[in-house]
């Protein structure tokens, strides 16, 4: 059986496809189903941010394959766990769980590098290009720890 994960951001555009991406390069993908979602829908079928897609290029990773798409309460039933980039996402995707058992899949991704301390990963969306390329190894450090746990 397949171990199923979803990275959520805000948008889907910018850290959340990046997370995928980087997750997936990391794991036998016929064992580990990585994909993305946002907690808003402005972006619902569109491709990631242009400097999401340029900065997985520079480290090797083609995200172009992926689609803006919104959470949903449904996803609760279809993932094993749910990384949140920040606790404004934590809280948007807590408030649509049912039950104790959905609340524990869900958790902010940084806490693999930083347990406890609620570190959130910045929303580069609005800062220059330097904030993706420090959103990147972030993201790579997390899902480095997130694999190799797997």
């Amino acid at each position: 059986m397949q171990t199923k994960i979803l990275m959520v951001c805000l948008g889907n555009i910018c850290r959340s496809p990046l997370a995928e991406g980087i997750l997936k390069s990391k794991v036998d993908t016929t064992k580990i189903h990585v994909e993305s979602a946002g907690t808003g829908g402005w972006h619902v079928g569109e491709l990631p941010d242009p400097r999401s897609i340029e900065v997985a290029r520079k480290n090797g990773l083609d995200i172009t394959d992926q689609r803006g798409r919104k959470f949903s309460a449904y996803d609760f039933e279809t993932y094993d766990h749910i990384f949140v980039m920040d606790t404004s996402n934590y809280r948007d995707v807590i408030a649509l769980a049912q039950s104790e058992s959905e609340k524990r899949k869900v958790q902010l991704i940084l806490d693999e590098l930083f347990p406890g301390e609620n570190v959130d990963v910045p929303d580069p969306y609005y800062g220059g290009d330097q904030g993706f390329d420090n959103v990147y190894q972030m993201l790579d450090e997390a899902c480095e720890k997130i694999a190799a746990r797997l």
